[in-house]
């Protein structure tokens, strides 16, 4: 490739290293305790990669150290009392979540890495870190200032689907029902996607993050490739790393980038010629620090409709194979 070599390091870090009604919880003296309408769901046990935690009691003071589980609790209809910021964007003016506008007031309590002294100094009584990507040192570290529940794991490993996450935050705040019907809102929305557009089902499609010297193909249980296979792509055989010598690796019968424009890279000839950008079967998301490379990271109930809304149209016309079709542009 060329000069160009943009790199989120959020994004980068987590691939190697892989409804609208405001609820303060315990922020004034005003504040409604979080998950309160349903204290007869506690004391509740949840599960995760570092064992299990009992909450005794309905949450008050929930802190988000997750890079993504802020999401889910606007979702459910509460507003922690801080926030772990999710690096590279701005994500205060995230537009999937512009009904919540007192998160974007939030104090943070780190960023790649956690500030535990700022975290102990929120006075949390339940710390939420469904994909945190925690150590388990840091997890001993995060516990002992308050219960918390860790990392959820897939099935290969991987980190858990947003499902689970909605479900496991749901318990968590004594909001299982709530997380039901949002759940089955939101999937919803993907089969109304996937019906209006069959030709997604079966389709080879490379989820490709631009890398400072090539790309990265998403691996199947990555968040983000995940939002592509449940509109119904197929991942590749081959995934990983791919060197400006195997580019040959993204000329699949559809090709997604992460990370630049159109214009940025087929300034590349030896990207321009492959054959799957050539004849228009590729969607440029952006760069990174831009929205929609940012809602396909947070993949949660907020940012996955908006996901569906600003990227099926693009997606439906690289599927339709006539070359004269032309994708519009993301963002």
């Amino acid at each position: 490739m060329g000069t160009f070599r943009p790199r989120s390091v959020f994004v980068a870090a987590l691939t190697l290293a892989t409804a609208s009604t405001l609820v303060a919880c315990g922020s004034g003296d005003d504040s409604t305790p979080s998950g309160s309408e349903t204290a007869g769901a506690f004391p509740v046990t949840v599960d995760h990669a570092y064992g299990s935690t009992t909450i005794g009691d309905a949450p008050e003071r929930v802190v988000t150290i997750g890079f993504n589980d802020l999401d889910f609790v606007l979702a459910l209809g509460d507003t922690p009392v801080a926030t772990r910021e999710f690096t590279g964007y701005d994500y205060r003016q995230r537009p999937w979540a512009d009904r919540y506008p007192e998160a974007a007031q939030l104090p943070e309590v780190g960023g790649m890495e956690l500030d535990f002294e700022k975290l102990a100094e929120t006075g949390p009584d339940l710390l939420l870190g469904t994909y945190a990507l925690l150590k388990p040192d840091d997890y001993e570290t995060v516990s002992a200032i308050a219960p918390t529940v860790g990392d959820l794991r897939g099935p290969g490993g991987g980190p858990a689907s947003w499902e689970d996450q909605l479900t496991t935050i749901g318990r968590s705040l004594g909001k299982s029902d709530e997380a039901q019907r949002l759940l089955e809102s939101v999937r919803g929305e993907f089969t109304d996607a996937t019906t209006s557009n069959p030709q997604f089902a079966g389709r080879t499609a490379a989820v490709a993050m631009v890398l400072d010297d090539g790309f990265y193909i998403l691996e199947a249980d990555d968040p983000r490739n995940r939002f592509f296979t449940d509109l119904g792509f197929v991942t590749p055989a081959e995934v990983g790393e791919v060197s400006p010598e195997r580019l040959d690796m993204l000329d699949q019968q559809n090709l997604i980038v992460l990370g630049g424009t159109k214009e940025q890279l087929t300034a590349d000839p030896l990207f321009a010629a492959l054959d799957v950008v050539e004849n228009d079967r590729t969607v440029y998301l952006g760069e990174f620090g831009t929205d929609a490379p940012a809602a396909l990271g947070f993949a949660s109930p907020l940012s996955l409709p908006y996901l569906l809304d600003v990227t099926v149209p693009a997606l439906a016309a690289a599927t339709d194979d006539d070359p004269a079709t032309v994708v519009p542009a993301i963002g």
